[in-house]
């Protein structure tokens, strides 16, 4: 009988983590069944419903029994939904053949960075980052290499930053902007030189537009947009939070013809197609009026500028402008040390259990004095919150 111990898992999987965001959600859910009422800013999603006009499509489909196998990569009719407003919205010349539709943005990166980046390759990565970006690079067996932002200037990633971290090593650079979770967004000269950069190197910029039409900043541009660096681009899009479809899981990668390829190559031997009736329900939403979306934008920047205010009547708690997406990220380092909070990790846990308020930790988002809240809930919701963290930061002194 064998006395060596049997290896159950492979080393890969212990290259990631469980989702910070995902863990959090389920903490709070936990509590939420046991009837706790929370004031919940944990969940990265749309409060709003669906619009009707796109259900009505999935519906639709159903109805008219669309609900078989498709493409790998997309019913050619979403392909072309999909490269027809990016190009009427930002000036790009995708093709369908250049588009992969994807179940969920998430796979569009995790695809994208699997058939891109290999065994000690170097991705750059500012932080704050997104939670699974880190994990998605480590599970690849690449190199993350972190780029610091200054707070004092709300985050802002510039090209200097990423040209002085580029080596011979250099495969990728991860841009997500607007950002989650800081909502700092790269300018429309940083990021062309940005692309210009990669271009120069021949490396790649994994541009994450999941939140690209909640800028808030003013010109909304794309890094698809500079057509002559094509070839150094790979688009990450969502119709998550555009259109408040997060439970859909709607996604989409745009790029060269041959990153698209392998990653739809990936996609045919682990999710297959997206499905059939989530493709017709994305033909209309990106297809459709897009009133929706403004409608949507407008209400979140009520909505962040309600919990701003909010936020500055707690005194020693500081926090950035955000100027899209739908987070804040209010420093805390003044309470760590008090009242028993060692960490971020230790204040979000002691939010939850005693003033019922769910937040995440910064240390999700590679920094340790920070929390992010969600602000896309209601306004009712706002006030609750705020009125609760009031009171409980009051009791840290």
């Amino acid at each position: 009988m064998s006395t060596t111990a049997t290896k159950i898992f492979a080393d890969r999987i212990g290259r990631i983590e469980v989702s910070a965001t995902m863990a959090i959600t389920a903490a709070a859910l936990k509590l939420k069944s046991e009837g706790v009422n929370l004031a919940d800013f944990g969940a990265g999603e749309p409060h709003f419903a669906t619009p009707r006009h796109i259900k009505d499509a999935a519906i639709d489909a159903i109805e008219k029994n669309f609900t078989r196998y498709t493409n790998v990569a997309g019913i050619p009719e979403v392909r072309k939904a999909i490269v027809d407003r990016h190009t009427a919205d930002f000036g790009s010349n995708y093709t369908p053949e250049e588009c992969v539709f994807t179940t969920g943005g998430k796979l569009a990166l995790f695809n994208a960075i699997q058939v891109l980046v290999d065994h000690g390759d170097e991705v750059i990565l500012p932080v704050p980052y997104w939670v699974s970006f880190k994990d998605i690079i480590q599970y690849a067996g690449g190199k993350v290499v972190l780029v610091q932002t200054d707070e004092a200037e709300n985050f802002r990633v510039t090209a200097k930053m990423i040209e002085a971290a580029i080596t011979p090593k250099t495969k990728a650079i991860i841009l997500n902007t607007p950002s989650n979770p800081s909502g700092a967004v790269v300018s429309p000269e940083d990021l062309e030189a940005i692309v210009r950069l990669a271009h120069k190197h021949e490396i790649y910029v994994l541009l994450d537009e999941c939140y690209v039409y909640l800028n808030f900043a003013g010109e909304i541009v794309s890094g698809g947009s500079f057509t002559d660096c094509k070839e150094h681009v790979v688009v990450l899009g969502s119709l998550s939070k555009t259109y408040a479809m997060t439970g859909w899981r709607a996604g989409f990668a745009l790029g060269p013809k041959p990153i698209i390829a392998a990653m739809s190559k990936l996609q045919s031997q682990s999710t297959s197609n997206t499905a059939s009736m989530v493709q017709r329900a994305s033909i209309a939403a990106v297809s459709g009026s897009q009133q929706c979306v403004t409608e949507m934008r407008a209400d979140y920047i009520k909505l962040r500028d309600q919990v701003l205010a909010g936020l500055k009547t707690i005194p020693g708690l500081t926090c950035t402008v955000p100027q899209g997406a739908f987070y804040v990220y209010p420093n805390v380092k003044s309470f760590i040390g008090k009242g028993g909070v060692k960490s971020a990790s230790d204040l979000a846990a002691k939010l939850l259990s005693e003033a019922h308020v769910v937040v995440v930790p910064g240390e999700a988002f590679g920094t340790d004095e920070h929390i992010r809240l969600s602000y896309a809930v209601s306004h009712e919701v706002i006030d609750e919150g705020v009125k609760r963290m009031q009171a409980y930061f009051a009791t840290l002194g």
